[in-house]
């Protein structure tokens, strides 16, 4: 049975002399939780706008649901599409704010709402303008969380909030997603915070897609290798390098690549150390250089200049 409720296909997006999004195949499927990741500027709104039907692609196909979503309401009424500069009457309440999206949602839960509202002591009655950035925040994660919709979009609107209200979201959004199953993708810039709720992990990187995968078959997928930089050369010799840094003798190495057992003997026998790369050092290394795939090695002053120009 075929499960994809989202799919996009060659999607290009021009604005003026900038490819926001460049040729574009996706495809998601139902009931399972997506990271979207990538440096600002890379494409993730932009993609999430035209599969969700506020924005227009240039060219190409957006299906959800297996339909175009631009005035579709029977589309439309399945999707919840959360940003981080969510816009709400000023005159609105908190709670007038979830009695318009219980109008919307049909599988809105109040109660889940209100439990949501206490747990980030959200003033439910106070008006939108006069709400913090966290409290703001606040309003939009729980339409997007009590909204229960099948497919749920986050465009980084927890950013607004601190760091033990971002980890109840996780936990809240975990266990309602236990409970109730449904398709959410969250883009995010705090990758090692998400980590650990990715099924699948995509990755944009100047509009166009440079990882696709389920998040086991990452884990591991990268390995550094670190030591005497002329044994770690010869170890790692015709492998994929992602990134190098050294200092005198030393060097350390990021191979885009699986060690197999026997290999990972052999650098212990060479006195290498190998360790593992987080998936936020992996996006990082991926997107930081200058290629389309970042395959090629960063070495030397190159290097050091990225690095500072991060910094």
């Amino acid at each position: 049975m075929n499960d994809t409720i989202v799919e996009a296909r060659n999607l290009i997006k021009h604005y003026k002399d900038l490819n926001a999004l460049d040729n574009v195949n996706l495809s998601l499927s139902a009931n399972r939780i997506y990271g979207l990741l990538g440096r600002n500027g890379a494409g993730k709104t932009t993609l999430m706008s035209i599969l969700t039907a506020q924005a227009f692609a240039t060219s190409g196909e957006a299906l959800v649901f297996g339909a175009g979503a631009y005035e579709n309401d029977a589309v439309l009424s399945r999707i919840c599409f959360i940003r981080e500069s969510q816009k709400y009457p000023d005159d609105f309440q908190p709670q007038h704010a979830f009695r318009s999206a219980a109008l919307f949602y049909k599988n809105w839960d109040q109660g889940f709402a209100d439990r949501l509202a206490e747990d980030f002591q959200l003033p439910v009655k106070r008006r939108i303008k006069k709400l913090s950035r966290g409290q703001l925040s606040a309003v939009g994660v729980i339409i997007g969380l009590a909204s229960r919709a099948e497919l749920t979009f986050f465009d980084e609107p927890y950013l607004g909030l601190d760091a033990v209200a971002r980890q109840l979201f996780y936990d809240r959004l975990v266990e309602d997603y236990a409970e109730h199953p449904r398709t959410i993708i969250l883009s995010s810039h705090l990758i090692d915070e998400v980590a650990n709720l990715l099924e699948h992990v995509i990755v944009i990187d100047r509009g166009r897609i440079i990882m696709d995968a389920d998040a086991d078959e990452i884990r591991g997928s990268a390995v550094t290798v670190s030591g005497s930089a002329e044994k770690v050369d010869a170890f790692l010799a015709g492998r994929r390098i992602l990134h190098r840094e050294t200092l005198g003798s030393l060097a350390s190495v990021t191979v885009d690549e699986v060690l197999s057992g026997s290999e990972r003997t052999e650098a212990r026998e060479l006195g290498l150390e190998l360790s593992p790369v987080s998936l936020q050092q992996l996006v990082v290394r991926k997107t930081m250089a200058g290629t389309e795939a970042g395959l090629l090695p960063i070495t030397g002053d190159f290097a050091d200049e990225t690095m500072e120009a991060k910094r």
